[in-house]
């Protein structure tokens, strides 16, 4: 056989032998349905961001119509989804085998041998790790991909709550805006008629001062709502990757939507379902993991190889085996000499495993004590819409309807008028930050448990 069909055999060899070993982590983290369920993603993904198909942020457009603008859309998600993408790729490179090694040598003096002069020689080498290093890094690089994929959702629910919050407390500045107007239009008819009172000597001056005092407050707030839009505005359209200045309508009407889960279901969805803490359970895996393949160094690597010495003719005379080449099979293998690296090694390891879990712990501990505050402002918000709604803004209505007609006559004074105006205001605010509130609380209990929360529509609202 000659040297360079000898050389080429066994390259084929070690690369199929490698390939072989890759080839069969590959296929079965492929197979896996964690992988299946996210290809598709990938795919959808990469064709997202070369023909986005972006909703229309018309007057009509829901909640949803803004979520599914930013998935589409938000940087810092598609900085998250490519992180995960490239900790997939870790996984291939985990599971293969070191490149194998080529080693040419030429020999500047000849040496003559029985058979012939000796000119140069190939070899070729391939390292194979210690059993079972290969598929405990691979494991390692697949937990670290799990990982990934759940800081990835951590950052969508993140971002997806974000914009809710935004959105809600838009909507609440909307309903700020309209009630203030409502409130502008009557206390400029209060102070119309008391200027009229006045002229008519069945009034005072006091009168016409207050209810203008009243007026100029009103505008006043109207103008700072006005100018807050501007920023609740800017934060939408950041979350959406959007020119801060662009327009967007005024959200609709606020659905009230009956939420039937009781704190015990809502706490076990979250030590479950959440994202942070099921991303630092595959840490803590990945961790675990970590340590076998650190104890695996106390072991040696092996590293079998082919030698081949280009041989020429014997120049005295024709021995046996005359320039026959020779081809020599090698086996070598690295001594662990050093254990004191290798314990400490394992030691870090060890550290890491430990940290994982504490952090887990203090994850967890952290997130349940957020959803018991949040489930508590939830609970007030749905109180406060019960009381205003069915109870405080009735009363307030008919307050004010009642000292209008007492004005008129005579038995209410200008004050009582503008104080009862000034009540209706405020519990009709106090209802509408109520409704936001609760909105933007349910938003929040939805990222911490990372799921969608289901509710009715309540047809009586």
């Amino acid at each position: 056989m000659k040297q360079y069909e000898i050389i080429a055999a066994f390259g084929v060899i070690a690369c199929l032998f490698t390939s072989g070993c890759a080839s069969g982590e590959l296929e079965n983290y492929e197979s896996s349905p964690f992988l299946l369920s996210q290809s598709t993603g990938c795919l959808s993904a990469e064709s997202r961001r070369t023909n986005p198909e972006l909703p229309e942020l018309t007057e009509s457009a829901g909640l949803s119509d803004y979520l599914a603008y930013a998935a589409l859309n938000n940087p810092g998600l598609e900085s998250a989804f490519n992180r995960w993408k490239a900790a997939l790729q870790q996984v291939p490179q985990a599971a293969t085998l070191p490149d194998p090694r080529f080693t040419y040598q030429y020999l500047i003096r000849e040496v003559e041998t029985r058979v012939g002069a000796q000119r140069q020689s190939f070899g070729i080498a391939q390292l194979f790790p210690w059993f079972g290093k290969l598929n405990l890094a691979s494991d390692v690089a697949m937990h670290a991909v799990n990982a990934a994929r759940q800081r990835s959702e951590s950052a969508r629910l993140n971002l997806f709550f974000a914009l809710t919050d935004t959105y809600y407390e838009r909507y609440y500045l909307a309903t700020d805006v309209a009630v203030t107007y409502e409130n502008i239009n009557l206390v400029k008819h209060l102070e119309s008629v008391a200027r009229n009172r006045f002229k008519t000597a069945a009034g005072t001056h006091p009168d016409v001062i207050r209810a203008q005092v009243e007026f100029g407050k009103l505008q006043d707030r109207l103008l700072t709502l006005l100018d807050l839009q501007e920023p609740i505005v800017a934060r939408l359209n950041a979350a959406m990757n959007r020119p801060v200045n662009a327009e967007i309508p005024w959200p609709s009407q606020i659905k009230l939507e009956d939420v039937r889960i009781t704190d015990k279901q809502l706490l076990t969805q979250l030590t479950e379902q959440n994202p942070e803490i099921k991303a630092l359970d595959f840490k803590i895996t990945q961790n675990k993991r970590s340590i076998e393949l650190a104890k695996k160094d106390y072991f040696p690597d092996i590293t079998l190889g082919l030698n081949f010495v280009d041989t020429d003719d014997s120049t005295v005379g024709n021995p046996r085996d005359n320039g026959k080449d020779p081809l020599i099979a090698m086996i070598s293998v690295n001594i662990p000499l050093w254990r004191e690296k290798y314990d400490a090694g394992v030691r870090q390891a060890q550290a890491r495993y430990y940290s994982a879990i504490q952090n887990k712990a203090e994850k967890t501990n952290s997130l349940s004590a957020e959803l018991k505050l949040i489930v508590y402002h939830f609970a007030d918000a749905e109180r406060k819409i019960n009381l205003y709604r069915d109870t405080l803004l009735p009363k307030a209505s008919e307050s004010l309807k009642a000292t209008q007609t007492g004005f008129q006559v005579g038995q209410s004074s200008f004050t009582d008028l503008i104080d009862a105006q000034r009540i209706l205001l405020e519990f009709a605010l106090a209802y509408e930050r109520a409704l936001a509130n609760r909105s933007q609380s349910l938003a929040k209990l939805e990222m911490l448990v990372g799921r969608e929360i289901p509710r009715t529509v309540n047809q009586s609202n």
